[in-house]
C-alpha cells in the first residue's frame, strides 16, 4: 500500500510490470488484484526500490502467500497473451 507520504512523483507507476499502480487524489494507489509484489518479474518489488520517500509498505489487511502471488502472476500473464 502507499502511505500519505506519497509525493505523486510517478516513479513507482512507471516501474510496475503489472500496471497495478494508479494515480489517486492526492496519493497513488495500488490495485491489490493486479499487484504480484513483482513475483515472476523481479526479486523484490520494483516500486519499493524506486520510491524516493519510502512510502510503499506491506498492507497488513492484504497479506498473500508466495503461492497466491505466483498464481496471480500466471493469471495476469495469461490475460496479456
Amino acid at each position: 500500500m502507499i502511505t500519505e507520504e506519497c509525493i505523486a512523483c510517478d516513479a513507482c507507476r512507471e516501474e510496475c510490470p503489472t500496471q497495478a499502480i494508479e494515480e489517486g487524489d492526492p496519493i497513488y494507489i495500488i490495485d491489490p488484484d493486479r499487484c504480484t509484489e513483482c513475483v515472476g518479474f523481479y526479486d523484490e518489488p520494483a516500486c519499493i526500490a524506486v520510491c524516493p520517500v519510502d512510502c510503499i509498505v506491506p498492507d497488513p489487511d492484504n497479506v498473500e502467500t508466495m503461492a497466491e502471488l505466483k498464481l496471480k502472476f500466471q493469471q495476469i500473464s495469461a490475460e496479456e497473451e
